[in-house]
């Protein structure tokens, strides 16, 4: 694996590199922008940007409006993102569903959906952990039976993440009870307005609206909406997470919030005085940087396994255990830092320091830390848990 870039791509990094600064610059509104603090308006608009330069999913294959690109080609664009800390794309229809639409649905499916992914005119949100079906997502209860040439589906979702903004969900339901749990399942899109859906908000410990609750009463679902083959959606949502993993572990992420980290010590150096104990900062920092580089080593990795190998496979697991252990550790240190300062430093207008016409607004280059520190208590869960994910990489690498 030869990391080094060659001519050709150093050119294609300086052209990536000039769009994102023309688009980014020096005090952005959605710079650092994520599905958590950006609304639906604004994450559409992001996405209508990069669509319009042909970028608005460049993982997908060119026939569907993808970029066609190779995966260094990939991980360059990821690369710059990061670097002008860009905002992220809301992931449910880019990165999760709108694959496995690409791979496994039909020819009018995808004439139907990914058009509307593309140019952010329809957000999805993914409806797969029940309340006692989380990690153990074979154990899922909610139910489609065939009707004519509907499914009727009946149940309840959790934890689902912008089902209050979202046009449709993909959702896994039971359409057996035969056999292995994972051979009853079924994987549906299911609009959000259909009658029988009901969303009720989840306020979650960082304060936000983010989460919901989805109920299915004889909700009915057009039985075109099946992706692929009846009883067979444990395998596409296999594939699905898959994508997910990486994306929760991507090191966009870890990047911006090591920028983030530097940007509240340079203020705490200026603000501070010595009650900062800024040489304990340096080494905390300096270590989670080189656990940053060694994870972008294994995504480098990932990225350059051949399709369908077993490292290919695998390489989302640790990926996404050691990327979201990262996460956790930034935030603490941001916490500690800024001590009992932590809950008001960055969340109140007269906190920020010399904001003018011409200077970055400090609250949008360095969000709230406590927030962050929050929120990232539930990386280690959503997307599988990381007890589960050594436990899939104990079997399956180590034949224990």
């Amino acid at each position: 694996m030869d990391l080094k870039l060659s001519a050709e791509e150093q050119t294609f990094q300086q052209g990536i590199r000039s769009w994102f600064e023309e688009q980014m610059p020096e005090g952005h509104p959605f710079r650092g922008g994520s599905i958590i603090n950006m609304t639906r308006d604004e994450m559409a608009e992001w996405q209508r940007t990069l669509n319009s330069n042909g970028w608005g999913a460049i993982g997908w294959p060119a026939e569907y409006g993808g970029t066609g690109w190779n995966d260094a080609q990939k991980a360059i664009f990821q690369s710059e993102a990061a670097r002008v800390n860009a905002p992220g794309q809301s992931p449910f229809g880019v990165t999760m569903v709108g694959p496995v639409i690409c791979a496994f649905g039909t020819d009018e499916q995808k004439a139907e959906h990914l058009p509307h992914i593309l140019d952010g005119s329809r957000f999805w949100c993914q409806g797969y952990s029940e309340p006692g079906s989380g990690s153990d997502l074979a154990s899922l209860r909610t139910m489609a039976v065939r009707d004519g040439d509907d499914y009727v589906v009946n149940g309840q979702k959790i934890w689902t993440t912008q089902a209050h903004i979202a046009d449709w969900i993909f959702c896994l339901v039971r359409t057996s009870t035969e056999g292995k749990p994972q051979q009853g399942i079924s994987f549906l899109l299911i609009d959000m307005k259909s009658p029988g859906i009901e969303v009720k908000p989840i306020y979650s410990i960082d304060g936000d609206h983010h989460l919901n609750e989805v109920y299915f009463t004889d909700v009915r679902v057009p039985v075109k909406n099946l992706v692929g083959e009846e009883n067979e959606g444990w395998t596409y949502a296999k594939f699905l997470l898959g994508n997910e993993r990486a994306g929760i572990a991507g090191t966009d992420i870890i990047v911006n919030g090591l920028t983030n980290l530097r940007t509240v010590h340079n203020y705490l150096v200026e603000t501070a005085g010595e009650s900062y104990q800024a040489d304990a900062f340096a080494k905390r920092h300096a270590e989670l940087s080189v656990r940053y580089e060694s994870l972008q080593m294994l995504e480098n990795r990932a990225l350059f396994a051949a399709e369908g190998s077993g490292e290919a496979l695998i390489l989302p697991l640790p990926m996404k255990t050691l990327g979201t252990e990262l996460q956790q550790d930034m935030g603490d240190l941001a916490y500690d830092m800024l001590g009992a300062d932590s809950t008001v430093l960055f969340t109140a207008e007269e906190f920020d320091p010399k904001v003018g016409d011409n200077e970055p607004n400090f609250r949008k280059e360095a969000p709230d830390m406590t927030h962050s520190m929050l929120f990232n208590r539930a990386s280690t869960i959503f997307g599988g848990t990381t007890e589960v994910q050594k436990g899939i990489m104990s079997k399956f690498v180590l034949g224990l």
